[in-house]
């Protein structure tokens, strides 16, 4: 009995024992869960701070399925750690649509803060329109003063009579008349009466930025041209053949460009009896550097000088400034005398 007591005895000193060992290493699981948790911690801000969001997405849904569990964050939706809460901010005064709702920006909005939002697009809009004007008026300054110093070389040699002017969209238009002292009937070959036309221009040419397009052109008879196919040919090729002459005379090849037109750009209709003289030419056209918005606005801010005209050299164009001048001197002073008479009058 003794013995089967002590037995009892050890086999239950035995087992307390074996219980005081399992409860001694539970913390470990605890502390690999911990370990676990902060390791996910640390994977999701390092991705967080990564600018790659694609493999964010990716991580996300790997961690998404590993804990099977959804959010915002994992199943891409719409949350503040995308800059949501922001944007919900900037809706209200984007006069614009937003996606995230499929309605106006302006929906939500009172009538005074509609009314603010048009208010401040209409400002922009005139301040866009301003300054596309100012540029406009500013490039038709230049573009006439280019004018003046052709008209200066073309007057010297005695030719100025030869060449008309005008400024439209594309910038500076110089118009030669291709009558059989520039080109022969049929013919692509510059005659010496339009080389000298030439060798007027090129130097003020050469010494310009701009680029410059040659366009050539033939008139609405429906002649036979003997030695090019048709009219397309030839206009290309009188275009081709300034081209070449300019740039033998000092203009860079690269700022160069020959277009032909045929006849379906005339400069005067065709039932008028000049048009079989005046339609066959060769356009000079020193091109705008504006973007096509303001150049849109060339021939508004030229005024008189977006229709066909002679040109006008440096010394006649400082002639007519004076004359302005003296005019406004002459109206303010007028109109100063007579506000003082009237004035008096009244006393």
């Amino acid at each position: 009995m003794s013995s089967g007591g002590g037995g009892a005895k050890r086999r239950k000193g035995r087992h307390e024992e074996h219980e005081e060992h399992v409860n001694h290493e539970r913390w470990l699981v605890s502390y690999a869960d911990m370990l676990t948790l902060l390791f996910v911690l640390f994977v999701v801000l390092y991705s967080m701070s990564d600018v790659n969001m694609k493999k964010f997405a990716e991580l996300a849904a790997g961690l998404s399925a590993g804990f099977g569990a959804q959010s915002a964050a994992f199943s891409g939706q719409t949350s503040t750690l995308d800059g949501a809460g922001q944007a919900a901010e900037i809706v209200k005064i984007d006069p614009g649509a937003n996606p995230g709702d499929g309605k106006t920006g302006t929906s939500n909005m009172t009538e005074k803060e509609k009314a603010a939002v048009k208010a401040a697009i209409q400002a922009e809009d005139r301040l866009k329109a301003s300054r596309n004007a100012q540029a406009a008026a500013k490039e038709a300054e230049n573009l006439k003063k280019i004018e003046n110093k052709l008209a200066d070389a073309l007057a010297k040699a005695k030719l100025l009579d030869s060449v008309q002017f005008v400024i439209d969209r594309r910038g500076l238009v110089v118009t030669i008349v291709t009558n059989e002292v520039v080109f022969a009937g049929n013919r692509a070959d510059l005659k010496p009466g339009g080389r000298a036309i030439l060798d007027a221009l090129a130097p003020t040419l050469t010494k310009l930025k701009n680029n410059i397009e040659v366009d050539g052109n033939t008139n609405q008879l429906k002649a036979v041209t003997t030695y090019y196919p048709s009219g397309w040919e030839l206009s290309a090729a009188r275009a081709s053949t300034t081209v070449r002459y300019l740039s033998g005379h000092g203009v860079a090849k690269n700022r160069l460009s020959a277009v032909g037109f045929s006849d379906t750009k005339p400069l005067i209709d065709p039932a008028d009896p000049r048009s079989i003289t005046m339609n066959r030419r060769v356009d000079v056209v020193v091109l705008t550097t504006l973007p096509a918005d303001q150049a849109a606005l060339l021939p508004a801010a030229a005024g008189p000088d977006a229709k066909l005209h002679t040109g006008q050299t440096t010394a006649q164009a400082a002639a007519i400034e004076k004359a302005i001048r003296e005019a406004n001197s002459i109206t303010s002073s007028t109109g100063s005398t007579g506000s003082t008479t009237t004035t008096t009058t009244h006393d």
